[in-house]
């Protein structure tokens, strides 16, 4: 059965996700309070509403409780996020992901039961510097403080080598989940697959140990 998802709230980050999501060929509630937003993007919509978030009447008229997912994008409206994203668990949304503006923002919705906490401008920020810190790293995205999934580019150094011969896990603590290779990608490489230069490889681990891996193999 395709998920629903709702948005809440469509300035720059909310907005985006729209249009990423119809792109995505994916259902998705617009809501926000400003008429004008709405208009925008109701393009991208499945159904876009004019509504205040904290009107709980009115969110279920529109249908918030049929939703899977809610994302909660309100801008520096810090107190405005919280009470709608415990509107949101209360009215029994599975998932409610919410966008924090600052630390004591996001430690107030994970201990109010946001399900996970979203910092663009953190996020980004972090990206930007494994990317250029190395010229190795082509992306990094974060799976919590300690672990992260990283695309690096093969080098030359470790040309025609298998999967086995690199031996990831029992040298680094690491695993190379996938491999990207001229547009397409190898899923769970098998340790027979050879490796070669320019071949963007996909790791997951602890990040001392990724970081480990990048230095002393690719």
């Amino acid at each position: 059965m395709k998920k629903q998802f709702a948005v809440i709230g469509l300035g720059r980050f909310g907005g985006s996700l729209v249009e990423e999501f119809s792109v995505l060929g994916i259902d998705v509630l617009a809501i926000d309070k400003n008429k004008e937003r709405v208009e925008k993007y109701e393009q991208f919509a499945t159904y876009a509403v004019h509504a205040d978030a904290l009107n709980e009447t009115r969110l279920k008229e529109v249908g918030i409780k049929n939703m899977d997912h809610a994302i909660v994008s309100l801008g520096n409206d810090i107190e405005k996020s919280v009470l709608v994203t415990l509107l949101l668990k209360d009215l029994g949304i599975n998932k409610v992901w919410t966008k924090a503006v600052n630390h004591y923002h996001r430690k107030v919705l994970e201990k109010i039961g946001a399900d996970r906490v979203i910092h663009p401008e953190k996020d980004m920020a972090k990206r930007i510097a494994h990317h250029i810190i190395s010229d190795k790293v082509i992306d990094y995205i974060e799976l919590s403080e300690k672990h992260s999934i990283v695309e690096i580019l093969a080098s030359a150094k470790i040309h025609a080598q298998t999967i086995a011969e690199l031996n990831v896990r029992a040298k680094y603590g690491c695993n190379i989940i996938g491999i990207q290779r001229e547009g397409d990608i190898i899923v769970s490489p098998s340790a027979e697959e050879v490796v070669y230069s320019g071949d963007i490889l996909i790791v997951i681990g602890e990040n001392d140990d990724i970081q480990r891996f990048e230095n002393g193999a690719v």
